[in-house]
């Protein structure tokens, strides 16, 4: 019994994770809800966090993804939609999509931003078909203890990432894994 559960939740979320690849902004009802759900998630994330505030003014970019959806049961995955935001507007849309096996079990909603702060970080996400956290340009989760420790002159890492806006049961949060790719309008 338990081994069929198993089986129906793993073929159930590959099923989801396919869908969400093939079908741009599933999630999403449509580009400005997508946009402003953006802008507030973001403005959210500056208001609650004083890094986030500082590393911006240094970023040429912010890709921002208000709502990932993760559930699992043994094998777990995520999904989501972004817009990758630069002075003056939206420059694209993107969706993350991630895997993982282990010992977890439950479901989660949350956002994460990326903050690109040089040109050849945000040249890699452009020319990359689907840029994989963990390879190409290096990235820093900004925790409570990184954060405490930056100013505007220890800000020297390509990528930095925020995870906010945590919602339900599921042990282990992470970016790890993922990946982003952008969606053609």
């Amino acid at each position: 019994m338990v081994k069929r559960l198993r089986t129906r939740m793993t073929t159930l979320l590959l099923v989801a994770i396919v869908a969400s690849v093939n079908t741009p902004l599933a999630l999403a009802a449509n580009w400005q809800e997508l946009n402003r759900d953006a802008k507030r998630a973001l403005n959210s994330l500056y208001d609650q966090n004083t890094a986030a505030r500082l590393i911006n003014r240094k970023a040429m970019a912010v890709l921002i993804f208000p709502s990932i959806v993760k559930a699992g049961f043994m094998f777990g995955g995520q999904m989501g939609d972004g817009v990758l935001m630069v002075p003056g507007g939206t420059a694209g849309y993107y969706n993350s999509v991630g895997a993982s096996y282990g010992l977890q079990a439950g479901i989660q909603v949350f956002g994460y931003a990326l903050f690109f702060m040089n040109q050849a970080a945000l040249s890699y996400l452009d020319k990359s078909d689907g840029w994989e956290i963990g390879v190409g340009p290096s990235i820093v989760v900004v925790d409570a203890g990184v954060a405490k420790s930056l100013t505007s002159t220890t800000i020297t890492q390509d990528v930095y990432a925020f995870i906010f806006d945590q919602k339900g049961l599921m042990g282990g949060l992470g970016i790890q894994g993922s990946k982003i790719t952008k969606i053609s309008r």
